[in-house]
């Protein structure tokens, strides 16, 4: 028998592992229905913290404010706080995280529930190089990858690499849709 082929050849592989992604936290704070966050933005970049960059009234941010739902609070970290505390106990990590929040916005109040999430893959610092937005991995079957890794980490980095992505598949769906139309019927 002879032996399988890789999924991806060895230029491929290197290309992929020269992708690097910055690290961060997120923290989600979520409040009782009819909770008022007094704050007059929906959603804050912060400098000059050590610890925060982006606060979001999320609710708001979303203009999805009802009686019925209970708002909620979204924090991000700096990529530096990321990175410096990446293996830290997260309970630990959350308790430094709120503390600096507390400073920043002393009138939140007490929310309902918290949860702290490592974001271990948070945005692209280094893209596939001299990548149209996609790569082409393998044909038969066909397999393509695309995303912010092969372009850059921006809603617009996203939606070049979906049209990059939709314009490579184009071509694999014309031709599958010329070998079903020459299958007899009892098979389709």
């Amino acid at each position: 028998h002879p032996a399988p082929q890789p999924l991806i050849n060895e230029s491929q592989k290197q290309q992929l592992e020269s992708v690097s992604y910055s690290s961060r936290y997120a923290l989600g704070l979520f409040y009782e229905a009819g909770t008022g966050i007094a704050v007059p933005w929906a959603a804050q970049y912060i400098t000059g913290n050590p610890c925060i960059r982006f606060i979001s009234i999320d609710n708001k941010k979303r203009n999805i404010e009802s009686p019925e739902i209970g708002p909620s609070v979204v924090v991000h970290t700096t990529v530096t706080f990321g990175s410096e505390h990446l293996d830290s106990d997260p309970a630990e990590v959350q308790q430094i995280i709120l503390s600096h929040l507390q400073r920043i916005v002393p009138s939140l109040p007490k929310p309902s529930s918290i949860k702290c999430q490592r974001w271990r893959y948070s945005q692209v610092t280094r893209a596939v190089p001299n990548c149209p937005g996609q790569m082409i991995l393998h044909t038969q079957p066909l397999l393509i990858c695309g995303g912010d890794g092969f372009t850059r980490s921006n809603f617009d980095g996203c939606m070049e690499s979906a049209m990059s992505l939709a314009q490579a598949v184009e071509p694999h769906l014309q031709q599958f849709q010329s070998q079903a139309a020459k299958l007899p019927l009892d098979l389709l």
